[in-house]
């Protein structure tokens, strides 16, 4: 009985580890039908960013700082969109709402908000990688 219990373990352990990989952040809102629906990002590693980048063009990188931060070092092919602007511009210049959107600030508190409003408004493959003082490859100066 002893070793069945040690598989169980190995097992939901793997599994853990498998899914604990991206946080899933989901919350419900209020639709204008008073209805509720859930609405999801995900949170991933500068590392798993930079592999996505690495790995295909269809993404969007998108820095939700201010344009002073932008200007003193983004990452290279990242659009602005202030995060307090992101329900006003986002329509317009992310019109595709199923492609990657990664998002970072400077923290990563900025982000987290930024990717919330994007799942809000019906984007689908939303990334929030945090910010950029924990990002350790090159930025544009």
């Amino acid at each position: 009985m002893q070793k069945g219990k040690k598989n169980l373990f190995a097992v939901l352990a793997f599994v853990i580890f498998l899914y604990g990989c991206g946080e899933n952040v989901a919350e419900k809102n209020k639709t204008a039908d008073n209805t509720e629906k859930e609405t999801a990002y995900m949170t991933i590693t500068a590392e798993e960013a930079k592999e996505l980048m690495d790995s295909t063009a269809d993404y969007v990188l998108l820095d939700v700082r201010e344009e002073d931060e932008f200007a003193t070092g983004h990452i290279e092919g990242a659009i602005l969109i202030p995060y307090e602007s992101i329900e006003e511009r986002a329509e317009e210049e992310l019109p595709d709402k199923q492609q990657t959107i990664l998002v970072y600030c400077r923290s990563g508190r900025r982000s987290a908000i930024a990717a919330e409003s994007l799942a809000a408004l019906g984007y689908e493959d939303v990334r929030d990688f945090g910010g950029i003082i924990d990002w350790p490859y090159e930025v544009i100066r």
